[in-house]
């Protein structure tokens, strides 16, 4: 629910900073190997969050990198055009969870 309420805020953002010249979004990741999701992996729902990269597109957790790409897209002149998005960084682990894989 936060994340959807984030990227409800950034729409709004969007046309309050654009007007200033500014670009607004947001980046919603899914499971990142940090050591905050390492140590989930092996906590009580670790069952868990391994079926949910088990049955993900990417078939594996994300990394730093990977969002790092992300946002240097956003932040660059390639990005210009951008701006009020929500990006959902999880490799597909929302898509499944939509097309019934959990």
């Amino acid at each position: 629910m936060a994340k959807r309420a984030n990227a409800l805020r950034v729409q709004a953002a969007a046309l309050t900073w654009g007007a200033r010249g500014a670009r607004v979004n947001c980046l919603s990741p899914g499971i990142i190997s940090t050591p905050l999701a390492r140590d989930e992996m092996s906590g009580p729902n670790a069952a868990g969050y391994a079926r949910m990269i088990e049955v993900s597109s990417a078939h594996r957790m994300g990394t730093p990198s990977d969002v790092a790409e992300l946002a240097a897209l956003l932040l660059d002149d390639r990005g210009s055009f951008i701006t009020g998005s929500d990006f959902l960084i999880d490799g597909g682990v929302i898509a499944a969870m939509r097309g019934g894989a959990l």
